[in-house]
C-alpha cells in the first residue's frame, strides 16, 4: 500500500485554471479508492442531511456541510458533482420533506463544486477555507437559491416568494464566520489521517488563522451583525 501512495503523482496545483488540474481531476473516477471513498461520503451527506448544531434561535449548522467539504478536498471537482447529484437524488428518496424539485440539484452541485475548485489538490490554508464558505453562502444560498426558491413557490406550490428574503440573508451571513471556524478546525483533524491514506497531499501547516484571516472573518461578523440589526429593525 505504501508503494503503491508514493508512486501517485501528488502535484498540487496553486489555481484550477489549468488543463492539468481538470485531467487530474477527472482521473479520480480511474481510481477504486477514491470512488469507494465517495460512496462513503455520499453515504454520510445522505444520512447527516437532516442532522444540526444548534447555535441560537433560528440559526442552525447543518453538519452534512463538513462530509460535502472534505470530499470535495479529496476526490476534485468533476467527481464532487457526480456525487453532489446522487447524494442530492437519494436524500430526497430516502428523506423526503416537501415536494421534490429537480432544480435543487443544481445548489448542492455548486456548494461540492466550489469546495473543490477551493480545496482539491492545492495547500490548503485557512483563508482558502473561509473564501470557499463565504462563495457558498452568498453566491450558493442566496444568488442561486433565490429564482431556484422562486420557480419552486410558483410552479410547485401555486405560492409567491420574496426575492429579497431578509431573514435567509441573514442567517447565512450570521452562519458565515462560525461555519468558517468550524470547518478549519475539522479539516485540521481529518487531513492528516487522510494524508497517510493517500487521499490528500496538503498539510495543516497553514490551516491556521493568521492576522488577515481573523480581519477578514471580523469584517464579515460584523457584516453579518450588521444585517441582523437591520432585519430587525425592518420587522
Amino acid at each position: 500500500m505504501q508503494k503503491n501512495n508514493s508512486s501517485r503523482d501528488k502535484t498540487l496545483f496553486k489555481t484550477p485554471f489549468s488543463k492539468a488540474y481538470w485531467i487530474q481531476a477527472a482521473s479520480e473516477f480511474k481510481r477504486l479508492d477514491v470512488l469507494i471513498f465517495a460512496a462513503l461520503m455520499i453515504a454520510l451527506r445522505v444520512a447527516l442531511k437532516s442532522v444540526s448544531i444548534p447555535i441560537a434561535a433560528n440559526l442552525r449548522i447543518n453538519v452534512a456541510f463538513f462530509i460535502n467539504a472534505f470530499g470535495a478536498m479529496v476526490f476534485g471537482p468533476v467527481v464532487a458533482i457526480a456525487a453532489a447529484a446522487i447524494s442530492d437524488t437519494l436524500g430526497c428518496l430516502l428523506f423526503p420533506t416537501g415536494v421534490y424539485f429537480f432544480p435543487f440539484i443544481f445548489t448542492e452541485i455548486a456548494g461540492s463544486l466550489i469546495f473543490a475548485l477551493f480545496l482539491y489538490r492545492t495547500e490548503v490554508t485557512a483563508l482558502r477555507v473561509t473564501l470557499s464558505r463565504f462563495c457558498i453562502d452568498f453566491f450558493v444560498n442566496i444568488v442561486l437559491n433565490t429564482p431556484i426558491m422562486w420557480l419552486y413557490y410558483q410552479m410547485m406550490l401555486g405560492k409567491s416568494y420574496k426575492l429579497f428574503d431578509a431573514l435567509r440573508i441573514v442567517k447565512n451571513l450570521a452562519l458565515f464566520p462560525i461555519e468558517s471556524v468550524l470547518l478549519v478546525l475539522f479539516l485540521r483533524v481529518v487531513i492528516p489521517p487522510a494524508q497517510k491514506l493517500g487521499f490528500v497531499y496538503s498539510g495543516v501547516d497553514k490551516l491556521r488563522f493568521t492576522k488577515k484571516n481573523i480581519v477578514f472573518l471580523v469584517v464579515m461578523t460584523l457584516v453579518g451583525i450588521a444585517a441582523v440589526a437591520l432585519y430587525v429593525a425592518y420587522k
